[in-house]
């Protein structure tokens, strides 16, 4: 998937490879490729309590990246997630609205979110048609 991306988009990228010792508890992460002096954007399906996202956001930075932006799918946000944001490194962090943000939004400032509803509606009329979903790769309806 981030090679598909990066091509698309024309530029070089990097990740983080991250261990478990189990469900929700990182063990470590390790940083492959090369960020210094660049923009960094992590992007992930979810983030709820945020721990990784934040301590990946460090990591950045500690090997030279001037900014760190978060994409996300789903904000989940739950407990200690806006304090670490907040106290976090990132330029912004940007989630889908499929879960509603405006409330966790007054309390952290650095999250915006981007409507996909009309992409949604789009994919359930083509459903019902029996038209194309995959379609949408490469056809976004604004």
């Amino acid at each position: 998937r981030v090679t598909s991306i990066a091509d698309r988009l024309n530029v070089e990228f990097a990740l983080i490879h991250k261990e478990r010792k189990r469900a929700n508890e990182v063990d470590r992460m390790v940083l492959v490729g090369d960020v210094k002096d660049r923009v960094a954007i992590l992007v992930d399906d979810m983030a709820d309590t945020c721990g990784t996202i934040c301590h990946a956001a460090d990591k950045l930075m500690s090997a030279g990246a001037t900014k760190v932006y978060a994409i996300l799918t789903h904000g989940i946000f739950s407990g200690p997630a806006l304090s670490r944001i907040n106290n976090a490194s990132f330029e912004a962090v940007v989630v889908t609205n499929t879960i509603p943000q405006e409330e966790k939004m007054k309390h952290c400032p650095k999250i915006q979110f981007i409507d996909i509803s009309m992409i949604l509606a789009e994919a359930i009329r083509r459903t019902h048609n029996g038209e194309s979903v995959s379609y949408l790769f490469s056809h976004v309806p604004l």
